[in-house]
């Protein structure tokens, strides 16, 4: 296939949809404007595996401005904008193979379209592109330089890949990077997730009790965003330090199966399996609502649910109520999947931007030092990281202190006491 998306007629919304998300992308345009003369891609063949947004339709453009050849597929099936990858198609000439809704086979199908293209540099998004490609497809991995990879869940996975020496060609890894974890995770997943929840729901969270499973980046955001529309938050945690943490931002915390009696609200962001499994569901208050805003839809038990429940229907668009025998609803949001992006439009353009950028830069950087890198997981270049730091400052109008040579000496020495 040269393409496969929903409608082409729906370019012209998405057209309008990425622009108005690059007004907000200035790190990212000065990037595109650079590339766009010096074509440090060119000749390269990138295939990305992202959630297909407008955001994603920025970077998309400003890695073709620079030269490459660039191969979108989606990352999630139910994060797809089908009017953006209509748009990329039509009106960008970048091939795109997603389609909203689309089953696990389509899904599959469209990654192996995209590994057709033999690409030099993987983008991931849960690294489910370079999953495939080292178990399907290891003849092209002479030909990949490196890849990079967007999310917590899929750099857990690739340092495990790299552990085991499973990992043939260097990763880096963007969601490392302090100018994507630090805001992204934190202000992106936090907003975007209410967001998410508010959309298909419509109730209040004010007043009520919002659990949230795992107190990492995302989890704090989540939290943040919660406790500031009224709702008395509790963290779950599996960590000790993470579980004081949250304690001592405020927060209640207790082992799940307390959290589960009483929450109104349950969001997961852990990106482990079954942290809301049968014994929580067995007792939870009627009418709880109960949704994952991490990678996989493996968080929540929906098997188990299922199996539990005496009737199902879709009472909302993305709202599915689950029946029990003792009469009790409970109500599981996007199919367990990510909220934030299933039922709303994901990350605000501003954070994302920033995390846009990093992926431009290490794509860059792996054309210019794959022949220097192992096959292992690296952290984003401090001085790219800082770059995108400056000139989103500078784009803000912010202006920061220097430091004056006398600092910088006395920083460097050691022979100064009280």
């Amino acid at each position: 296939m040269e393409y496969h998306v929903k409608d082409l007629s729906l370019a012209e919304k998405g057209v309008l949809r990425i622009q108005w998300a690059e007004k907000d992308m200035p790190v990212l345009r000065q990037i595109r404007e650079r590339f766009l003369k010096e074509k440090p891609l060119k000749g390269i063949t990138i295939g990305a595996c992202l959630h297909v947004t407008t955001e994603t339709a920025n970077l998309m453009i400003t890695l073709k401005a620079g030269g490459a050849d660039v191969y979108l597929t989606a990352s999630n099936p139910l994060s797809t904008q089908d009017d953006v990858a209509a748009a990329l198609v039509k009106e960008y000439g970048i091939p795109t193979f997603a389609i909203h809704g689309e089953d696990r086979d389509t899904y599959y199908q469209h990654i192996k379209e995209v590994l057709d293209r033999k690409p030099n540099i993987t983008m991931d998004d849960g690294a489910d592109l370079i999953s495939t490609l080292h178990q399907e497809r290891q003849e092209l991995i002479p030909n990949i330089y490196g890849g990079t990879e967007e999310t917590t869940t899929g750099v857990i996975r690739l340092k495990a890949m790299a552990k085991e020496g499973a990992l043939k060609f260097p990763v880096i890894a963007v969601n490392d990077a302090y100018t994507k974890h630090l805001f992204d995770n934190r202000y992106g997943t936090g907003q975007s997730t209410i967001d998410g929840i508010l959309r298909a729901t419509n109730r209040l969270l004010a007043g009520s009790n919002f659990v949230v499973a795992g107190y990492g980046w995302c989890g704090k955001g989540v939290a943040m965003r919660a406790h500031g529309m009224g709702a008395s938050v509790i963290v779950t945690e599996v960590d000790p330090l993470k579980a004081l943490e949250a304690r001592m931002d405020g927060f209640r915390v207790m082992p799940m199966i307390e959290a589960a009696k009483i929450g109104d609200f349950f969001v997961t962001v852990t990106g482990d399996i079954n942290v809301i499994d049968r014994h929580h569901f067995k007792v939870m208050k009627d009418g709880a609502i109960v949704s994952n805003s991490g990678h996989f839809d493996v968080e929540i038990n929906i098997k188990a649910l299922e199996e539990m429940a005496v009737s199902t229907r879709e009472i909302r668009e993305n709202v599915k109520e689950y029946t029990l025998p003792d009469g009790r609803n409970i109500y599981i949001l996007a199919e367990g999947r990510l909220v934030n992006l299933a039922a709303a439009e994901g990350h605000p353009a501003q954070v994302m931007d920033m995390s846009f950028a990093n992926q431009a830069l290490s794509a860059e950087y792996l054309v210019n030092n794959h022949d220097k890198l192992e096959n292992k997981v690296y952290k984003v270049p401090d001085e790219l990281d800082f770059e995108v730091a400056r000139i989103k400052l500078d784009a803000m109008g912010i202006k920061i202190d220097e430091l004056t040579e006398e600092q910088k000496e006395y920083l460097s020495s050691w022979e100064h006491g009280t």
